[in-house]
């Protein structure tokens, strides 16, 4: 769930986990929803991503470093490959060193739930979230990461949608919004 500017709470899903993490901040502009300020703040996102329930994660504060570094180079690179733009050599440096570490670990339990292995960390949190943007970023979704279309609305979501064509974050939110937005502007009285 994220929350509009005007306080109401609606239901965001950016259909993959990496970019789940960009809604908790970024580079330049971004930096005023960072949501990442101590250990614990990762270790709550993840409790709320699409991870499945069951982890029990540590987080040190350099793991939380990195983990803005990640979220900030996912960011870009989703939004270069939303705008047409080629990826950049440094932000692939970042997801393919934090890829390149131990992810994080499932199991099957004897009575057939899947649970989490012992020892999930913050670095391999990250290296799940890294591969996952490999995923996205190299496989058959690569061409539908998208930009909401609202003109005040950055976020960045994989359009999953059967033809291809979502252009909002949240239909009951910027879609709606940007529906009203352009009635109003069609409906405005001619100036004299």
């Amino acid at each position: 769930m994220l929350v509009s500017g005007g306080g109401k709470p609606y239901r965001f899903d950016p259909g993959a986990l990496c970019l789940e993490l960009t809604t908790t901040g970024g580079p330049g502009a971004f930096a005023r929803w960072e949501a990442l300020h101590e250990p614990a703040d990762l270790i709550a996102w993840a409790g709320r991503s699409r991870l499945p329930d069951g982890l029990d994660l540590t987080v040190s504060g350099e793991e939380l470093r990195r983990a803005r570094t990640l979220r900030d180079a996912v960011l870009l690179m989703a939004a270069d490959r939303a705008h047409g733009r080629p990826l950049q050599a440094a932000h692939l440096d970042v997801v393919n060193a934090a890829a390149a570490a131990p992810p994080l670990i499932t199991r099957i339990e004897p009575d057939g739930t899947r649970s989490w292995a012992p020892g999930a960390t913050g670095s391999r949190l990250l290296a799940t979230v890294a591969r996952d943007a490999i995923e996205l970023f190299t496989g058959p979704c690569a061409d539908r990461v998208r930009e909401c279309g609202a003109h005040d609305c950055h976020l960045l979501f994989v359009d999953t949608s059967r033809p291809g064509r979502r252009r909002w974050c949240a239909m009951e939110h910027c879609g709606n919004r940007e529906k009203a937005r352009m009635h109003r502007t069609r409906h405005a009285p001619a100036k004299p």
